[in-house]
């Protein structure tokens, strides 16, 4: 419930301070004189869009403020949760601030939120119902938020089973999609499995029959190289052997003169091991060349078919090797195409069956609620002087979404006798507002019952009673009347016969003072009441006679 609002520097406001209690609020004036701008500014703080436009002229920004009876209800305290928002002794202040740029701020206890969590916040506050309302209500998704809002039907195991639905089929277009490509792909990956696993590669192969083609084709001068060395080591009669051994002995004569040579002798004998060793080395070396210009040819034909599969699938063979290896796991995960296509569209079927199955059972709910709700528009619509008027609900099917199959539409007959037709097809402004009307009261009455532990909502009507007079006004003013009982309401009205019902009634003037124009709002007294309601009878002059019958629209008002 609404306790306290403030609007500063707002359109031709400058400063307003107003306090609302429980009941039926009436706000009335003169036509032009802002009534509908504390509408526009209680909208602001249900996180309705902010403009430039709202700024006073020259003032720097525009505030608006309220002060709430903090609901109770576990969704609402949720929400706060879930926000780390703390509500203090019960009341909840909300703010809005909109700078001359355009800029806007939220505030939520002091505290900066978006204007998203302020429109979260809003249906457990109140609701806002403007003429516009009326507009709304031609179109199918609208009406079928008020059968949904009436029944309160079991929309998320619909919306969840429709995203993985439609996510099963997304990702099973894909693959259809991909498929004519990958069949394309796949006979190419084959090709080059096959061509690197036939030619049989090992890592370091390539480098090895290098070295191995370097020997074969120097054959002949490694023969005659080694020979030579051979000789020079071990085999001429003035190789470095017998030359070593020569001087072996001349030393160990040379001992047995002096004994200081002994380390020298046995630094010698070592280069004499070492030459040994290598000659029989080289003569070993020497027996395993041998020409074989067959396996040279195999070995070039093997690297130039390694450098063909280098041009191809990389630089090395260590490239290859993982190029098919990767090109393996493709045609692996090709290949498993088919099986997984196979779950998805099992996947799909399945979740198909169950979504039908839940948005049939949806379906029926809202068939069984679309009665009573036609019941109880028809009920309401009598009361507000429209007795006889035929109200359905017509079911058709949708495509398939987060809300179920059903496609609804609103069929009215204000005659008996007439044809039931669609809203749009209406052409009297009054019976579209009364039917509204009735519309909302139904609506808030089910929703009402959901949220006993819930404290009164704040329900704002801006002039639903365009396009009514009479008798009907002072029906439509009894209905007001009756769902103040359980909602705080806000009403902006241009009639007296409904202006008579109120239970608070508030003034909106406009007046210039230093050639600047100035609204003000204020709660009238009762002899204030009487005379506002008699200058809405009378017009600029309220005449005596205008006075009488306010008080007599007032006294037939209190009247239960």
């Amino acid at each position: 419930m609404l306790l306290e609002l403030v609007v500063e520097n707002y359109a031709v406001v400058e400063r307003l301070r107003i306090g609302f209690h429980k009941g039926l609020h009436l706000l009335t004036g003169e036509t032009g004189s802002g009534k509908s701008i504390l509408v526009d500014a209680l909208s602001l703080l249900y996180g309705g869009r902010a403009s430039a436009d709202m700024v006073r002229t020259g003032a720097e920004k525009a505030r608006i403020a309220g002060i709430f009876e903090a609901p109770q209800t576990p969704a609402f305290l949720d929400l706060m949760e879930t926000n780390g928002i703390e509500v203090e002794d019960g009341e909840l202040l909300l703010e809005r601030e909109v700078q001359s740029s355009g800029k806007s701020r939220a505030f939520l206890g002091s505290r900066p939120v978006t204007a998203a969590l302020l429109r979260q916040l809003a249906p457990h506050l109140g609701d806002i119902h403007g003429q516009h309302d009326q507009q709304e209500l031609f179109h199918a998704d609208s009406q079928l938020d008020m059968l949904d809002a009436f029944c309160s039907p079991p929309l998320d195991e619909v919306a969840s089973l429709y995203s993985q639905w439609r996510q099963c089929g997304l990702e099973l277009a894909e693959l259809d999609r991909g498929e004519q490509e990958n069949l394309r792909l796949a006979d190419l990956w084959r090709f080059q499995k096959t061509e690197i696993q036939q030619a049989g590669i090992k890592p370091g192969e390539d480098a090895e029959l290098e070295s191995e083609r370097r020997v074969l084709a120097n054959v002949t001068r490694l023969q005659e190289n080694s020979s030579a060395a051979i000789e020079l080591l071990y085999d001429a009669p003035a190789a470095a052997l017998a030359q070593i051994s020569q001087a072996r002995k001349r030393i160990e004569e040379l001992l047995r003169i002096d004994s200081s040579l002994s380390e020298t002798l046995e630094a010698l004998r070592p280069a004499e091991i070492a030459v040994e060793e290598a000659s029989h080395s080289l003569r070993h070396y020497l027996g395993t060349l041998e020409a074989d210009p067959r396996r040279l040819d195999h070995v070039e034909a093997r690297l130039a078919e390694f450098d063909k599969l280098k041009r191809k699938y990389g630089s090395s063979l260590d490239e290859i090797i993982a190029f098919g290896s990767d090109v393996a796991a493709k045609l692996e995960a090709f290949q498993s195409t088919a099986e997984r296509r196979a779950q998805l569209q099992k996947q799909l079927d399945d979740l198909a069956a169950s979504y039908e199955k839940a948005a049939t059972r949806l379906s029926r709910k809202r068939r069984d609620a679309a009665q009573t709700l036609e019941k109880s528009v028809r009920k309401e619509l009598a009361s507000l002087a429209m007795e006889g008027t035929d109200f359905r609900i017509d079911f058709s099917s949708a495509e398939w979404g987060p809300r179920g199959m059903d496609r609804i539409q609103f069929l009215i007959s204000p005659n008996r006798g007439e044809e039931l037709r669609p809203l749009d097809k209406i052409a009297s402004g009054g019976e579209l507002s009364r039917l509204a009307l009735a519309l909302k009261t139904c609506v808030m009455s089910a929703s009402s019952e959901s949220r006993r532990a819930q404290t009164l909502r704040t329900l704002v009507f801006d002039e639903v009673d365009t396009g009514i007079g009479g008798a009907t006004a002072e029906t439509v003013g009894r209905r007001l009347k009756k769902l103040a009982a359980s909602h705080q309401l806000l009403c902006v009205t241009h009639l007296p016969q409904v202006a008579g019902f109120a239970d608070h009634h508030y003034l909106v003037e406009k007046a210039e003072v230093n050639s600047r124009t100035h609204a003000t709002v204020r709660e009238l007294d009762a002899a204030e009441r009487t005379r506002e309601i008699g200058r809405m009878l009378s017009g600029q002059k309220t005449t005596t006679e205008a006075l009488k019958q306010a008080e007599q629209l007032i006294k037939m008002a209190s009247r239960p």
